[in-house]
């Protein structure tokens, strides 16, 4: 962004801050390719947990909504703003509110104009009132960015993008993945071990978090798992942060080793564990450097990827994922799938997953992981394994995609392939 973000002034008023801080989120995203949630910590320190949640809603809508954000202030400006200008960025947090999370205007613009100090702010007025008299608001569905377009197009069609464009348009429902049955109103159960949730349910409110009889985990997320079954056997969860795949596992009978190399993100995976009595070994390491003892029955690999494919929860993947880091992510997924299967004993199960929507990332690592390793071959998914609606592919891998059971909440993307060591 053009200019220095400032610091917190002694003289901000009430409001202002979260507005702030929405900004720094917004800059670190945009600018510097960052993950929300990660610029989230720094950005909103020191904040109460009301703003900082209201801080997160600006950030994620913006992201939501950017290219018809810009849309509408390029309609309103003679020469148009450089896309890193803070009178952009103001702009696009004054107007967000404004159209999209029902600020009153005044409001929505008296606290962004302490942000832009120095700055133009009869500019930012002026565009700001010329909009609101206009009184167009924002289309129904949000605009992809294009280059997320063009890729998407290439791969899903016209009713891709439009799926998407809709899935988009709102945060999704809460999934639970059960330990044990429990009764929730207004949940709904698309397989057994399931509920789901309206968007913006309170998770540890409800009746049996304390107790640990559930877990929030998307149901497209809890497919790789639920094609392992259940078992007696040991069980290998490689990439396992946050940990719901582990949980999965371990309540499904298996002796469960989770593997990942941050310490941070398993953190909550040691929370539920305790939470939900399940036992795991869970061990921080870097799969390129580590090996298991012995081979295992079942290897789960949730592979790093872009996180494409949870774009409906994390909007800031539509901006800062460039075909560079999804070729990067596929060389690495390649490595780490070649090395899993000589971790598989034989007659043994290997699933492969990525929260990705780009096809790099999933169907293109078949073809080459099957000649390489020719003592592996497809187990197919079965229309029984999977929710209705959501349909394998001929080959026997499965793809979900937001426009599935849509009527029901949509899915995550993900792409999972579930293979079979011959004996």
């Amino acid at each position: 962004m053009r200019g220095q973000v400032n610091r917190k002034p002694q003289a901000d008023a009430p409001g202002v801050p979260a507005r702030r801080a929405a900004l720094r989120v917004l800059d670190g995203v945009l600018r510097r390719g960052l993950a929300l949630e990660s610029v989230l910590e720094s950005a909103a320190q020191g904040l109460a947990p009301n703003d900082r949640g209201l801080v997160h809603a600006i950030a994620a809508e913006t992201l939501r909504r950017l290219p018809d954000l810009d849309a509408m202030i390029d309609s309103a400006t003679r020469q148009r703003l450089p896309d890193d200008a803070k009178a952009r960025f103001a702009l696009r947090i004054a107007l967000v509110q404004a159209f999209a999370l029902g600020t009153p205007p005044h409001a929505a613009i008296s606290t962004v104009l302490p942000l832009v100090d120095g700055g133009p702010r009869k500019l930012l007025h002026g565009v700001f009132g010329t909009l609101i008299r206009a009184n167009k608001g924002l289309p129904d569905q949000p605009t992809l960015p294009d280059p997320v377009a063009i890729r998407w197009h290439a791969a899903w069609g016209d009713q891709g993008i439009e799926d998407a464009e809709r899935a988009i348009a709102s945060p999704p429902p809460l999934d639970l993945t059960l330990r044990e049955p429990i009764d929730l109103p207004d949940a709904v159960s698309l397989l057994p071990g399931h509920l789901r949730l309206p968007a913006g349910t309170g998770v540890t409110e409800l009746p049996g978090f304390a107790e640990g009889k559930f877990w929030v985990q998307d149901l497209a997320a809890s497919l790789p798992a639920r094609l392992i079954g259940r078992g007696a056997g040991s069980a290998l969860d490689l990439c396992a942060a946050p940990g719901g795949k582990t949980l999965q596992l371990a309540s499904a009978g298996w002796d469960v080793t989770a593997v990942d190399q941050s310490d941070m993100r398993l953190a909550r995976l040691h929370e539920n564990l305790e939470r939900t009595g399940l036992t795991a070994r869970v061990v921080v390491a870097d799969l390129l450097d580590w090996a298991p003892e012995a081979p295992a029955d079942a290897v789960l690999l949730d592979a790093p990827c872009s996180a494409t494919g949870i774009f409906r929860r994390h909007p800031d993947v539509l901006h800062r994922v460039r075909p560079s880091l999804i070729a990067e992510m596929a060389a690495l997924q390649g490595r780490l799938l070649d090395r899993a299967a000589d971790w598989v004993r034989p007659g043994g199960t290997l699933v492969f997953a990525t929260c990705s929507l780009e096809p790099k990332e999933g169907e293109a690592h078949l073809a080459p992981f099957l000649a390489a390793h020719p003592d592996f071959a497809i187990d197919p998914v079965r229309g029984e394994e999977v929710p209705d609606g959501v349909d394998p592919l001929e080959n026997g891998t499965l793809r979900t995609l937001p426009g599935m059971i849509a009527d029901a909440g949509a899915l995550d993307g993900f792409f999972i392939a579930r293979f079979r060591r011959r004996t």
